[in-house]
């Protein structure tokens, strides 16, 4: 019986690396694919696919697996950039991880394996995989610090019963042993953070050049002015820093200190940004939101029982009541208070370990309302 052959997308990181390893040690034919997404200006100093490429094709030659470039700036920049640019133009703040996945990595990704002959796909990703009968679901890692299953929430039935995700039942400690043993080259390289095209650059600078933006008034809940914004897409729900309001003197207590300031509302018609003091003020809590474009893993939308969900990345699972309108709506109430509800982000709903599926957020109901 001849091996079956995986197709693995290779970052040139670690993860991806010690996966590879891991399913050739499991007995299958491997090759590496190495996915170039961005190239408008990768001949800067912010841009890292060159020395990833090096990194994948040497971890590969040291692994002994094959591996090829391709590129699908194209369909990033169709399918995932454009997208991002007309939420931020909108006011909302995007995850383009949770598109790049569902857009690119799982699906033209997906396709080009299967024109090499693939039988199955793998990435990098802390997460899960389980077949329970007819369907497949998508589990939390059993590293909960890693769990990566809130950007996967948009893959579908097709997608899963294709993929493999090696690391979904180890630790990362345990990746970088895996690594450091093996001296792959990249054992100790540090972790990416960030969205992909920008890289290590300033956020604003580089949303000037494609974002038409208004300067307008800072006000407080009170409706009183107190600075100017650069442009209501530059902020987003729950900012700390950038504002420029440090040490007005008005807004001090009464021992000289003062508390942070957080954008807290966008009023997109009066092109105004509301600044709060504290962390917990009122305006940066809410009780409910309304979520569209809903995408379910089952392929259809959950019955109603105890779920939980995230509004963020890293954030704890929050128990909640589910309204369900429709396939591609849904609102939830909480019932703790949620911090920073942001639209444009992600409601990702859970069941215990499983991932259910969710949204992106509308809008948001406020402690009092």
């Amino acid at each position: 019986m001849s091996k079956k052959k995986v197709v693995i997308g290779m970052s040139g990181g670690v993860d991806s690396s010690v996966a590879a390893w891991m399913l050739k040690q499991q007995g299958y034919q491997v090759i590496g694919l190495f996915m170039k997404n961005w190239e408008d200006d990768d001949d800067t100093q912010f841009c890292s696919s060159r020395q990833d490429w090096i990194d994948a094709a040497s971890v590969a030659d040291v692994i002994g697996v094959d591996i090829e470039a391709v590129n699908f700036s194209a369909e990033y920049k169709d399918r995932v950039f454009a997208e991002f640019l007309r939420e931020y133009q909108a006011g909302r703040t995007p995850n383009p991880d949770v598109l790049c996945n569902a857009e690119i990595k799982f699906k033209a990704f997906l396709e080009h394996a299967m024109l090499l002959g693939a039988d199955l796909i793998a990435t990098g990703h802390y997460a899960r995989v389980r077949q329970a009968e007819a369907k497949f679901e998508l589990l939390k890692a059993v590293d909960r610090t890693k769990d990566q299953s809130y950007f996967l929430h948009r893959l579908n039935q097709a997608q899963l019963s294709r993929t493999l995700f090696p690391l979904g039942t180890i630790l990362k400690s345990e990746v970088r042993k895996i690594a450091a043993k093996l001296a792959l080259p990249n054992a100790h390289k540090k972790d990416s953070t960030g969205i992909c095209f920008i890289g290590e650059r300033p956020f604003r600078a580089f949303l000037n050049r494609y974002l038409s933006y208004q300067p307008g008034p800072l006000k407080t809940p009170d409706g009183d002015t107190i600075g100017q914004h650069v442009g209501l897409s530059f902020y987003t729900l729950g900012q700390r820093k950038g504002i420029g309001l440090g040490g007005l003197k008005s807004y001090q207590n009464a021992d000289g200190s003062s508390d942070a300031w957080y954008v807290a509302r966008k009023d997109l018609v009066n092109n105004i940004l509301y600044v709060v003091q504290g962390h917990d003020h009122p305006w940066l809590l809410s009780s409910s939101l309304a979520a569209g474009q809903a995408s379910w893993i089952a392929g259809e939308a959950p019955a109603p029982r105890g779920m939980s969900a995230k509004t963020r990345y890293r954030q704890a699972d929050v128990a909640c009541d589910v309204s369900l309108y429709g396939e591609h709506q849904f609102a939830l109430r909480f019932t703790e208070a949620q911090w920073a509800v942001t639209p444009g982000q992600s409601a990702v709903l859970y069941d215990g370990d499983t991932c259910l599926g969710g949204g992106i957020i509308d809008s948001s109901t406020g402690i009092s309302a």
